[in-house]
């Protein structure tokens, strides 16, 4: 089988030596994605909704480059850092999966990478086309 790495590009990537996505076979792992920008500045500061939309839509970009989609996710794990957050979390999830509706765990955490990191969701697709 080949596989394929999906890089964005950010700094964690380089200094962990890991890729945003992999792909083998029709099989796509997507890493815990936070709401770093390609800069590495967190997006949605204080917000967990915002910052759960934003990997969203950074995980979406992971699996195109991987040519998927979302509607190929099977799996997903939310983690956040404050358990009033799980919520907002869920709800923008919700708005993504609805109608996929992918299996889902949501887990409370102590921390994430950087203090301003309220969210981290990682995906695993199945391409089915």
């Amino acid at each position: 089988m080949k596989r394929q790495n999906v890089s964005t590009g950010t700094k964690w990537e380089a200094i962990a030596g890991y890729s945003r996505a992999v792909r083998s076979g029709t099989w796509v792992a997507v890493s815990g994605t936070t709401a770093s920008d390609e800069n590495s500045k967190v997006v949605g500061l204080g917000d967990p909704y915002a910052q759960a939309k934003y990997i969203l839509a950074k995980i979406e970009r992971a699996l195109t480059a991987a040519d998927a989609s979302l509607s190929d996710v099977i799996r997903t794990r939310i983690y956040v850092v404050r358990a009033e957050d799980w919520e907002a979390a869920a709800r923008a999830h919700g708005e993504v999966f609805g109608t996929i509706r992918p299996a889902n765990t949501l887990v409370v955490v102590k921390a994430l990478v950087e203090p301003e990191m309220l969210v981290e969701i990682e995906a695993d697709a199945i391409i089915s086309r």
